[in-house]
């Protein structure tokens, strides 16, 4: 008796099923029982351990091989047919030998496994800018993680079976031999193969590899965006909403901002945060020239390390029950424990050693938690709108010590275009290799853009066109440090407040001072209320444009945008330009 009544499907899965051999193959449905048979066969295998039932109800640690904790962005490729489609930003692959290569790799891999398959549904099932995969995996640890991050199971299989095609991604945890690991994409056959590595950022096919990089080229080919942006919702006290998206690298605070919980002061005047989404954003031209948005995903992926009371209260309030833990450390009473996260002393690490300090950290820098978006108390019940929410302004940051203001607004859209390309931020614990490199990372999307980058600019341009009401666009940078080394601005909830001042922007509700850069506030009109030890004199130095610095820093991004190429949109050069010639 046939899984599916599409044939494509079938044939696909027998097809993997012939490579790599496996025992037995469970088709995924989605239901109860199967979350339960999979934690009861994790926690038999040792995969999982049971965290304490009475403070964390139906919630699993589990610890990765040590040499399996980030994404390899190394080792990841782009196979497109032409070289140059993949771009100077992408490491490539001609697609006929990326097969041969991983196709060994995958041969009799499943012998005495189960293979699982996926069917999955990025977005809600019903909206009409959601797409659709099917994962195929030997891991129950990723089925579970899936079964949080998308909707997965049958309703994804009907609309799979309907729609007549879907993103195909084949992975294998092997051996997790680092020499033998390999995560690769095929954006013209909306194909990912990824084989080694069982972390979430290289097993859950979903996440960056679909709902990023194959999914950042089927929104070139249909004519929208897939983007690494948080998405909140800010509610002012008038009970108007304004929709942000946001993009920002990894642990530079996405999540926080997601859900942040403004100042007292804000509460009580009546404005409200609430979250769609905290890591990918996928945007389409509605009827009326906005842009619609959705969260792909259906669950966080966060990193735990950084997470505490006075940091993230709501992302804390929601890891108390059915939660993924990975590579955190444990306290004596089973329960998950990082740094940052209270005093207590844990008694076991991340790698299942006894905890000793001089070892190293309990919890891995870039342990996760993976949990249902619905648990979040700041979640908002728009996530699931099929038609998503339209978006007022999108904001680019990055973490940068010195040089890059508090906020400042783009003069227009070809200006915050070139603003989200030249984003430059220092490197995080999130992707293998050195930490506090400063780097470019145009939009975010440095390790997820599925083809060239200068390709991905000049499609973010096309949206400029008539009949467009395209949203605001934003840099922000939290991250200023003074000459002793200290944080300039409070940061977490107090970024509130810098929101605040964007929507009012957006809204025309309040005059902006112009820069060389852009559009910056006027000191009367920023919100510094019960802001102690922070005054006027503080925000004027946030706000300070340093001619000589950006001088410097305009040279490096004309230097950096050449290395793409001849593929470059002129429009960039000529909005570098005009900065320039305002700094002079």
């Amino acid at each position: 008796m046939s899984n599916t009544t599409l044939q494509s499907l079938e044939n696909w899965v027998k097809k993997v099923a012939q490579l790599t051999a496996p025992e037995q193959i469970v088709w995924c449905t989605g239901s109860e029982s199967e979350k339960k048979e999979l934690d009861d066969l994790l926690l038999s295998t040792g995969d999982y351990i049971k965290l304490n039932e009475e403070t964390h109800p139906n919630c699993f640690l589990h610890l990765s091989d040590p040499q399996d904790v980030a994404r390899v962005e190394h080792l990841t490729f782009i196979c497109t047919e032409e070289k140059e489609d993949a771009g100077p930003n992408n490491h490539w692959m001609n697609p006929q030998k990326a097969h041969v290569k991983i196709d060994e790799l995958f041969e009799g891999c499943m012998q005495g496994r189960t293979m699982y398959v996926i069917p999955y549904c990025m977005g809600p099932i019903d909206s009409p800018i959601s797409r659709c995969g099917v994962e195929i995996t030997d891991s129950a640890y990723v089925v579970q993680n899936m079964r949080l991050m998308t909707r997965m199971g049958t309703p994804a299989l009907k609309r799979i079976e309907s729609e007549g095609h879907f993103v195909k991604g084949l992975h294998s945890t092997g051996e997790l031999d680092p020499d033998r690991r390999y995560i690769m994409h095929f954006p013209e056959e909306l194909t990912i193969k990824s084989y080694g590595s069982g972390y979430g950022g290289n097993a859950l096919l979903g996440k960056k590899c679909h709902a990023l990089r194959i999914g950042s080229y089927q929104a070139k080919t249909e004519g929208w965006l897939a983007e690494h942006m948080l998405i909140l919702g800010l509610e002012n006290p008038q009970g108007e909403t304004h929709y942000i998206a946001a993009a920002f690298p990894s642990a530079c605070g996405k999540t926080n901002l997601a859900m942040l919980i403004p100042p007292e002061g804000y509460v009580k005047d009546g404005w409200k945060i609430t979250t769609i989404g905290d890591d990918i954003c996928w945007m389409r031209s509605g009827e009326d020239g906005r842009l619609w948005a959705i969260n792909p995903e259906a669950g966080f992926f966060g990193v735990a390390p950084g997470t505490a009371q006075d940091t993230n209260p709501n992302a804390l309030a929601m890891l108390y029950q059915d939660t993924i833990f990975t590579n955190v450390g444990l306290t004596d009473d089973n329960q998950p424990w990082w740094e940052g996260l209270d005093d207590r002393v844990p008694v076991q690490d991340w790698k299942g050693n006894p905890y000793n300090p001089e070892n190293g950290p309990a919890a891995h820098p870039n342990s996760r938690f993976t949990v249902a978006s619905k648990r979040c108390p700041s979640y908002s019940p728009k996530a699931e709108d099929a038609k998503g929410v339209p978006i007022s302004a999108i904001v680019f940051g990055g973490r940068r010590e010195s040089l890059v203001p508090l906020v400042t607004q783009a003069r227009n859209w070809a200006h915050g275009v070139l603003m989200g390309a030249t984003v430059a931020s220092e490197t995080t614990a999130a992707a293998t290799g050195a930490v506090g490199v400063v780097r470019h990372d145009p939009m975010a999307m440095k390790p997820f853009c599925g083809y060239h980058f200068a390709d991905y600019w000049s499609h973010w341009l096309s949206f400029d066109k008539k009949g467009a009401n395209l949203p605001e666009v934003f840099t922000v940078n939290w991250f200023r440090k003074d000459e002793d080394g200290k944080f300039m601005w409070p940061g977490f909830g107090d970024n509130m407040r810098v929101l605040e001042w964007i929507v009012k922007r957006v809204a025309g509700r309040v005059d902006a001072q112009p820069s060389a850069l852009g559009d910056m506030p006027k000191i009367e009109d920023f919100n510094l209320d019960g802001l102690d030890g922070f005054d006027n004199e503080d925000l004027t130095r946030l706000l300070a444009v340093n001619t000589a610095g950006w001088e410097d820093e305009l040279n490096n991004t004309i230097e950096y945008l050449q290395s793409f190429g001849k593929r470059v949109p002129q429009e960039l050069y000529e909005e570098l330009k005009i900065t320039q010639s305002k700094l002079e």
